[in-house]
């Protein structure tokens, strides 16, 4: 056992200080907030953007959109576009609550974070204490075990108060994962129906907001927002624990 002890000495503090301190450094593979550079983007490319895109997260419409909850942040967009006008950026900071605010102009060399709390009631209820029921509706578990990397000891979720429940009934809301498949569309909605009001829902990634690469097969029901009401979207093909855990201390007021 003194063996024990002295090595968890000699680990020393391993929870992060975020959000007191700067957010841990990101890894050099990272996929931020895609950023288009619009004095590179010119006409003459026959929106070779566009067609790359999976799943038809850039529109060639006017003005020109990039919708983050459709976006998989692969890199198809940015190796199809012949004047290099895409690149991503190291910004994490992806929630949002209304699904329109996740629809950016492509006009802008940069794309600022929306506002993602609660309102003032919800805050003063749900902001010392949230619990939340996980439903894995047909995700392929990358989301899900981002979700799971926010209980571990370097992050520690629970000292913000958050917490995973086994139970709706224990629960202040849920937060949903995958593409919802039919067959998980009726589970979804007695876990929503089984959660006291006042009940969110947080959708996490692109499957849980439009279905992802699954969209529009008669599989899926192209997220949670189609079977359930969503109150934050938290974007990423997956999410990183940090976009994940900015979305939800954002909404409960925790950081600006």
């Amino acid at each position: 056992m003194i063996p024990e002890i002295v090595a968890r000495l000699q680990q020393k503090h391993r929870t992060m200080r975020y959000p007191k301190a700067a957010p841990p450094p990101m890894p050099d593979r990272f996929r931020g907030r895609p950023v288009v550079h619009k004095t590179r983007c010119v006409a003459g490319c026959n929106n070779a953007c566009e067609a790359a895109c999976p799943t038809g997260a850039l529109s060639a419409s006017t003005p020109k959109t990039i919708d983050l909850g459709k976006c998989l942040f692969c890199p198809e967009c940015a190796a199809a576009c012949p004047h290099q006008a895409i690149s991503y950026s190291d910004n994490y900071q992806l929630a949002a609550r209304e699904r329109t605010d996740l629809v950016v102009s492509r006009e802008r060399d940069e794309i600022e974070a929306k506002g993602a709390a609660l309102d003032e009631a919800l805050r003063k209820l749900l902001g010392r204490s949230l619990k939340l029921r996980q439903v894995s509706a047909g995700g392929c578990n990358a989301c899900e075990a981002d979700s799971n990397v926010l209980t571990t000891v370097g992050w520690d979720l629970s000292r913000f108060g958050i917490k995973f429940v086994a139970s709706p009934r224990h629960a202040d809301g849920l937060l949903v994962t995958g593409p919802v498949s039919q067959n998980m569309a009726l589970a979804l909605k007695k876990t929503y129906d089984a959660v006291s009001d006042p009940r969110i829902v947080i959708a996490v990634g692109t499957c849980a907001i439009s279905g992802g690469v699954f969209a529009d097969r008669p599989e899926v029901c192209n997220g949670a927002s189609s079977v359930v009401p969503v109150d934050l979207y938290i974007p990423g093909c997956p999410p990183h624990p940090l976009t994940i855990l900015d979305g939800l201390l954002r909404l409960i007021g925790r950081i600006g």
